[in-house]
């Protein structure tokens, strides 16, 4: 297990004040047996209301609409997480599926159909390319060929950074070969779907621990926004895969999102209205640093013999009610009411590429016992928006933000 602070700070520049609509923010990553959320704050300039909404693959989405206008919105996401790594999985794969081929039941096949179907069509470049790690007539041990396709995207491709938007298709990432984290995850996706594995798209955060800084004991560590893929594997379940650093379900992955297909993985998305020309610049820095985790404290047990009776709970002199447990984790559901802006909720994912340099954002302090809520700031710009000649709508699309190479042969390829 790895505890983790995720800092992920996006800022747009405009050069008149704009109207923003309604943006989409996928920033939150889900509580589950791998991911422990402890606390999460969001701050938002302008400030804006703020509701929590499930995608159609149970991702939490932030709506958010903004009270006004401006020449700069922020969008700042504080995460503090526990992640555990995936058990070892020999044992836990099915059998009938621990040799390739092999065939899903039914009801899986059925239920992760468009995860099994190719999603990019091509003349014929990856089923060549992945053809090339199979027999036909020989079965092969699952998860050596999947680590072995994992491992060849990791050793074969040329990490480089790319600005653009989007994500490049596999046909072209194999004839350029080179591309981005997404690239290489859609890659890796299309050529296990090929083989007909069922697999997914995942966008997050990638922690890079030889990267860590110690100072007074308290270690910062630089990362980026990251996407990998995961495959679906009878008994074991959906296990991580990051052909980009030929890593397999390791706690050095924090998982925001999963989708079908990277073009439902953006981050943040929104409008603004305003002048075409308006839109400057956009600034992105990520860090995600490791702490150690508090340990556990050992529970007390009683054990009483059979058939007898529990003391009852004393009672005070003013007949008040016994004790109660307090809870443990943070009541991040806790405030509903919409209080000028301020809203409960915790934050986290992304899609990849941005910097890892910069001044580090303030850490969070959140009582263990309170209710998380939104942090907002004032809007420094004006509220009117000039109308001559009509506002352009224009689309703010997936955050691909620039990205600084770190120093040194061993920087980790996001």
């Amino acid at each position: 297990m790895r505890r983790l602070t995720v800092e992920h700070r996006t800022q747009y520049h405009y050069a008149e004040p704009v109207h923003f609509g309604q943006h989409r923010l996928m920033l939150r990553p889900r509580d589950s047996h791998g991911l422990r959320l402890h606390s999460a704050k969001l701050t938002l300039s302008p400030t804006g209301n703020v509701r929590y909404v499930y995608d159609i693959f149970g991702n939490s989405i932030a709506l958010v609409d903004f009270h006004t206008g401006g020449t700069e919105l922020l969008i700042e996401s504080v995460l503090e997480l526990d992640v555990y790594s995936t058990p070892e999985l020999d044992g836990l794969i099915d059998p009938a599926a621990v040799t390739y081929p092999f065939v899903y039941s039914s009801d899986d096949r059925f239920d992760a159909s468009q995860m099994v179907t190719r999603h990019y069509a091509d003349d014929g470049e990856v089923k060549a390319w992945v053809s090339a790690f199979v027999v036909p007539g020989r079965p092969v041990d699952t998860l050596d060929l999947l680590n072995t396709l994992n491992a060849a995207v990791h050793e074969r491709f040329t990490y480089n950074a790319r600005y653009e938007e989007g994500t490049q298709p596999p046909a072209k990432t194999l004839a350029l070969g080179s591309g981005t984290c997404r690239d290489f995850a859609l890659l890796f996706i299309e050529a296990v779907r090929e083989l007909g594995f069922a697999a997914r798209f995942v966008t997050g955060y990638l922690y890079t621990p030889h990267l860590d800084l110690s100072l007074d004991q308290e270690f910062r560590g630089a990362g980026a926004t990251h996407a990998w893929a995961e495959v679906y594997l009878p008994g074991a379940g959906w296990i991580a895969f990051d052909p980009t650093n030929a890593l397999v379900g390791t706690d050095h992955l924090v998982r925001v999102a999963v989708v079908r297909d990277p073009r439902q993985a953006s981050p943040i998305g929104g409008t603004f209205s305003g002048s075409a020309t308006a839109f400057l610049s956009m600034d992105v820095a990520v860090f995600v640093s490791s702490r150690p985790a508090p340990p556990w404290p050992e529970p007390e047990i009683s054990i009483m013999p059979l058939g007898a009776r529990p003391e009852p709970i004393p009672s005070s002199a003013g007949g008040a009610e016994p004790p109660k447990e307090e809870n443990a984790l943070p009541e991040d559901e806790a405030s509903e009411e919409a209080l000028d802006g301020e809203r409960s909720l915790p934050a986290a994912p992304a899609c990849e590429g941005t910097s890892i340099a910069g001044e580090i954002l303030p850490e969070a302090v959140i009582s263990p016992s309170a209710p998380i809520t939104v942090e907002t700031a004032s809007p420094g710009a004006a509220d009117g928006v000039p109308d001559e000649d009509g506002p352009a709508i224009l689309d703010v699309a997936s955050i691909e933000a620039q990205a600084s190479e770190a120093d040194g042969a061993d920087t980790a390829r996001l």
